[in-house]
C-alpha cells in the first residue's frame, strides 16, 4: 500500500496481475479442493450452527433427596452389647452444602458421652509412654486428640499413653463397617431442579416441564429427559458400584448440558444428563481415599455439657450446568462467509508448491525425470515466476556465442581477467521477435534475389577464417578466442579485468564478422531510426552524434545478445565488440569511460 502523500494516493487502487494456467491435471485438483472447502463449510454452518450468535447459561440448581433406611447400630449398654435398629430419613442422612451440592451419609462411626476432662490418648506410635518423661506438658500434636498434661497414665491393659485435656473418651480408631451402614440409600432418589437463563437472548427455562409424570425415573434411553435419578443408577452409569463407594465415601458429578437452538423455525432446548466420578478411586488405603467429615450432636447430661461425635463417611454429589444458547445472527454469519472463503485459496497455495518445486534442484534431478506430468512445470514456472537479482556493484553478466546460456558474475576481480571467471549459468530469457519491427532496416534492404539463401547465423569456422585473415591481429592477448580483441586502455586495474573478455569461451570465428552483426549493431540507419523513434525531436547535431549512435549501438548488441532489459543493464560488451563499435563510431577526443552500472559509480 503506498504512502499517502497527497490527495491523489488516497484514490488509489491497487490489484494483482494473475497467470491463468489452462492445465486439466491442476485445474482438477482446484475443483476438488474446492468442492471438499465447499462441502466441509456447509457442513460445519449447519451441524455446529456458526450463523448464531451464542450466549453462555446462568443457572441455578435446587435438589431434594427422597428415601428411609433402617440401621443397623451395636451399642454397649451397661457392659452389655445390643444390636438396635434406628430408621433414617431425609434429615438424617442429608446435610446442606454450599453451592450446587448435596450430601448423602452413607456410613458413620461414632464415639457417645464425651465430655471434657482428662483422660489417656489413643495409643499410637507417638502417643504410647513409658514414664513421664516420654510425655511433654501442653505439647499439641496435629494429630492428638487434645493438649497433653505431662502425665503418663494406664490406657488398657499394659499399655500407657500419655494423658490428654480433651474430650473424654478420646475417639477410638476403628475400622469402617462394612458393608455400609446405610447401603440401601442406592434406592433413595434425587430431584434436580434446574433453572436456567440467556440473558442476550432474553429467554428462560426449566428442567420440568407441565406435563412432567412425578412417579418417573430417569433412564438414559427410555426416561432421558426426567429430573428424579435413582443414586444407584447414577453409579452404573459410570462403571461403579454403590455399595463399595458407600463404605469409604465419594465424590460424583452431575452433568448437565443445555445445547438450545432458540430460532422460531427449529426450536429445541432440552437438558442432557451425564454422569462422571470426581475422585480419585484408584488411591489406595494409606492415602486417605474417600469422603468423610466429622461432627458433633451436643446435649446436657447431669448438668455437664456431653456430646456424640459422628465420624461420617458418604458420597457429596457435584452438579455442573454448562451449555450455550444460540439465536440466528445476520453478522455472525457474515463473519463466517468472509473466514471461509480464505479456505479456497488453499488451492492456489498447494498448486503454486507444486509449480514451485521445479525451483528445486532436488525435485528437478530426481523426480521430474520419472513424472511426465511434472516435466510442464518448468514451462508454468517461467510464465509465473520472475526472478529478480539484487542489483549490486559486483553483478555482471556475460554472453558467449558457443554457449546456449548467459553467466551471472557476484564478485570483485582482483587481477583476473572476466574470461576465465566461473560464474552461475543463467537461462536466456526468451527473446521478443516483434521488436525486430520497429528497424528501419527493411525499408532499405534490397529484396533477395531467386535462390539465395537467406541464413541469419554466425558464420563457420572456415568462412571466419578467411574474414579475421583480412582483419585480424597477430598480437591479440592471451584471453582472446576470436583473434578480434584488443587490450583494455583503462588505467584502473580492476576497471581493465572488466574489459578483458571475449565474444567466445572457446576459439571460434567473431561475432563481429557475422552479417547480422553489421545490420543490427553498426547500421548507422538503424541506429538514427532507434534514435528518433524514442525521440521524434531529436537532434543529431555532427558533434554528439557519434557519441549517441556508439551508445545506442552499446544498447542494440546487449539487448539482442541479452533478451531481458535487466540483464542487459548489468552486461559487458566483449571487447572485440565494443572496439569494433567504437572504430564505427569513435570519440573526437578524450578517452573512453568503459562500462558504467545503471545503479551506481564506474566499476
Amino acid at each position: 500500500m503506498p504512502a499517502c502523500c497527497s490527495w491523489e494516493d488516497v484514490f488509489q487502487y491497487e490489484t494483482n496481475k494473475v497467470t491463468q494456467i489452462q492445465s486439466v491435471n491442476y485445474g482438477t485438483i482446484k475443483w476438488l479442493l474446492h468442492t471438499i472447502v465447499f462441502s466441509y463449510a456447509c457442513f460445519a454452518l449447519w451441524s455446529d450452527r456458526l450463523y448464531q450468535k451464542k450466549e453462555p447459561v446462568i443457572s441455578s440448581v435446587h435438589t431434594k433427596v427422597k428415601g428411609t433406611a433402617e440401621v443397623k447400630e451395636e451399642i454397649m449398654e451397661n457392659g452389655v452389647q445390643k444390636t438396635v435398629w434406628n430408621i433414617f430419613d431425609t434429615a438424617d442422612y442429608t446435610f446442606p452444602l454450599q453451592g450446587s451440592s448435596f450430601f448423602l451419609m452413607t456410613n458413620f462411626l461414632k464415639t457417645e458421652g464425651q465430655v471434657q476432662g482428662l483422660c489417656p490418648e489413643y495409643p499410637t506410635r507417638r502417643t504410647l509412654c513409658s514414664s513421664d518423661r516420654n510425655c511433654k506438658k501442653g505439647w499439641m500434636d496435629p494429630q492428638s486428640k487434645g493438649v497433653q498434661t505431662g502425665k503418663c497414665v494406664q490406657y488398657k491393659g499394659n499399655q500407657k499413653t500419655c494423658e490428654v485435656s480433651a474430650w473424654c473418651p478420646v475417639e477410638a480408631v476403628e475400622e469402617v463397617p462394612r458393608p455400609a451402614l446405610l447401603n440401601s440409600a442406592e434406592n433413595f432418589t434425587v430431584l434436580i431442579k434446574n433453572n436456567i437463563h440467556f440473558s442476550g437472548h432474553n429467554y428462560t427455562t426449566r428442567n420440568i416441564y407441565p406435563d412432567l409424570n412425578i412417579t418417573c425415573t430417569f433412564d438414559k434411553t427410555q426416561n432421558p429427559q426426567c429430573p428424579i435419578f435413582r443414586l444407584g443408577d447414577i453409579f452404573r452409569e459410570t462403571g461403579d458400584n454403590f455399595s463399595d463407594v458407600a463404605i469409604q465415601g465419594g465424590i460424583m458429578g452431575i452433568e448437565i448440558y443445555w445445547d438450545c437452538n432458540l430460532d422460531s423455525w427449529f426450536h429445541r432446548c432440552q437438558p442432557k444428563y451425564s454422569f462422571r466420578r470426581l475422585d480419585d478411586k484408584t488411591t489406595n488405603a494409606a492415602l486417605y481415599p474417600g469422603y468423610n467429615f466429622r461432627y458433633a450432636k451436643y446435649y446436657k447430661e447431669l448438668n455437664f455439657e456431653t456430646r456424640t461425635l459422628i465420624k461420617v463417611f458418604g458420597i457429596r454429589f457435584d452438579i455442573l450446568v454448562f451449555g450455550i444458547g444460540g439465536k440466528f445472527d445476520i453478522i455472525q454469519l457474515i463473519v463466517y462467509i468472509g473466514s471461509t472463503l480464505s479456505y479456497f485459496g488453499l488451492a492456489t497455495v498447494f498448486i503454486d508448491f507444486l509449480i514451485n518445486t521445479y525451483s528445486s534442484q532436488c525435485c528437478r534431478r530426481y523426480i521430474y525425470p520419472n513424472c511426465e506430468c511434472c516435466q510442464r512445470n518448468e514451462y508454468y514456472y517461467r510464465k509465473k515466476y520472475e526472478t529478480i537479482v539484487e542489483p549490486k556493484s559486483t553483478l555482471k553478466y556475460v554472453s558467449f556465442v558457443d554457449e546456449p546460456y548467459i553467466r551471472m558474475v557476484d564478485q570483485q576481480l582482483p587481477g583476473k581477467s572476466l574470461q576465465h571467471t566461473k560464474g552461475k549459468e543463467v537461462p536466456r530469457p526468451p527473446k521478443d521477435f516483434t521488436d525486430l519491427s520497429k528497424l528501419y532496416l527493411p525499408l532499405h534492404e534490397p529484396p533477395p534475389t531467386p535462390g539465395q539463401l537467406q541464413e541469419m547465423q554466425l558464420l563457420s569456422n572456415e568462412q571466419a577464417t578467411c574474414r579475421s585473415s583480412d582483419s585480424g591481429s597477430s598480437d591479440s592477448p592471451s584471453w582472446c578466442q576470436c583473434g578480434k580483441c584488443l587490450p583494455s586502455q583503462l588505467p584502473v586495474p580492476t576497471s581493465r579485468c572488466l574489459e578483458e573478455l571475449c565474444c567466445r569461451k572457446k576459439p571460434g570465428a567473431c561475432i563481429t564478422t557475422s552479417d547480422l552483426f553489421q545490420k543490427l549493431v553498426l547500421s548507422r540507419q538503424n541506429l538514427q531510426f532507434l534514435l528518433l523513434y524514442q525521440e521524434p525531436l531529436l537532434v543529431l547535431d555532427p558533434e554528439s552524434t557519434n557519441s549517441q549512435l556508439r551508445h545506442c549501438a552499446y544498447r542494440c548488441y546487449t539487448t539482442w545478445r541479452f533478451s531481458s532489459p535487466d540483464v542487459a543493464d548489468f552486461a559487458i560488451l566483449p571487447s572485440c565488440c565494443r572496439w569494433r563499435i567504437r572504430r564505427e563510431f569513435p570519440k573526437s577526443k578524450g578517452q573512453y569511460s568503459g562500462f558504467k552500472s545503471p545503479y551506481f559509480q564506474q566499476i
